[in-house]
């Protein structure tokens, strides 16, 4: 008796797992297609933003190399300091050079009494003239020699040649440096602008000299409309720049040519040194943008879905060649007039009819 209850349970489970199996479609179907949004392919025009990637630097880098050989006596400025022109950056040991001051002063005097001699000798007819003008030759090279080594120790000590921040400090006092070093003791960078640095490949040049007229490069430079930056942490930089060279040559190894935009940098945020994204805005002319949102991607390749017969959709691969805002830029893939689905495309699957939410 136990055994028939159990099997008659069993039975009516299996009945009732079916029948709700098959009631599940007849539900989807009583509640019909779901609304998607759409849009229309339009063909328009729009600015579209190129970026390239830049190297941030200073308006003037200069790097700090000594004259002379020396130990570091004192260091007199720190990391990231800023510091005016003129103002004292190091100071290096001059002790041997101010002996050597010492014995080049002295044959100085020795030379002017030798000189002072012969004077009163010459204008007496005792001595030739020729004597005298030897004196004074020898006089005129110990005074040469000793402004020399006054030069010498002079250059020991280091000022900066323009008002900027200073950089690494790789030296310790202590060091021994000189003219041959591999780093520099310092570099003073002034940042006041900043040079943003950026290649163009050929293809974008060529764009480039069709997009804005002009007789001269320079021409051409001088109607793009001021750029913005992006810094390395995505925030918009908030002073535009202006792009300021475009080399007329390109480089055949690696296919591109070197530019130069500038930017204003009163608060400082900018470092040389420092990296981000410039943004050149073009007009691009009959063009199709589609929200980023609508399109995803498989294996590399871009896709949208497009409704067709009977509100089915199907994707379709497209080619991007850029963005705008929040737009791509499609190339090729789509037709005026087609409708796109612009929103929940993960939700979506192939042959799947919707209602089309305009």
């Amino acid at each position: 008796m136990k055994k028939i209850f159990k099997y008659t349970i069993a039975t009516l489970s299996v009945v009732f797992f079916i029948s709700c199996k098959d009631n599940k479609p007849q539900q989807q179907q009583a509640r019909g297609p779901i609304p998607f949004a759409v849009k229309a392919v339009e063909i328009e025009d729009a600015v579209v933003n190129q970026e390239y990637s830049v190297n941030l630097e200073g308006q003037q880098n200069v790097e700090i190399r000594p004259k002379v050989n020396g130990f570091i006596q004192k260091i007199y400025v720190d990391e990231g300091q800023l510091v005016k022109k003129g103002q004292l950056l190091f100071k290096l040991e001059t002790q041997s050079l101010s002996q050597d001051a010492a014995a080049a002063k002295a044959r100085i005097n020795v030379a002017q009494v030798e000189v002072d001699r012969l004077i009163p000798l010459v204008e007496r007819n005792i001595i030739s003239k020729v004597q005298l003008e030897t004196a004074k030759a020898n006089l005129t090279q110990a005074k040469s020699n000793y402004s020399s080594i006054i030069a010498t120790i002079n250059y020991a000590t280091i000022t900066s040649p323009v008002n900027g921040v200073i950089g690494g400090l790789p030296y310790r006092e202590g060091s021994l440096v000189g003219s041959t070093i591999a780093a520099p003791l310092t570099t003073v960078s002034d940042t006041k602008k900043v040079r943003a640095y950026f290649s163009m490949n050929e293809k974008e040049l060529l764009n480039f000299s069709r997009t804005f007229t002009g007789q001269t490069m320079q021409e051409k430079i001088n109607k793009i409309p001021e750029v913005s930056l992006v810094l390395i942490d995505d925030s918009n930089y908030q002073h535009k720049g202006k792009i300021e060279t475009i080399s007329g040559l390109i480089n055949q190894r690696t296919g591109s040519t070197e530019c130069r935009a500038i930017f204003s940098n009163p608060e400082g945020v900018l470092r040389s040194g420092g990296s981000g994204t410039i943004k050149i805005p073009f007009i691009e002319k009959n063009i199709i943008l589609i929200p980023q949102i609508a399109v995803f991607e498989i294996q590399g390749k871009y896709h949208v879905y497009v409704v067709g017969d009977n509100n089915k959709v199907s994707s379709r691969v497209v080619e991007v060649k850029g963005t705008s805002e929040l737009n791509y830029i499609v190339s090729s893939g789509l037709k005026e007039g087609e409708l796109v689905v612009i929103e929940g495309v993960s939700k979506l699957a192939q042959g799947q009819e919707i209602s089309p939410k305009k």
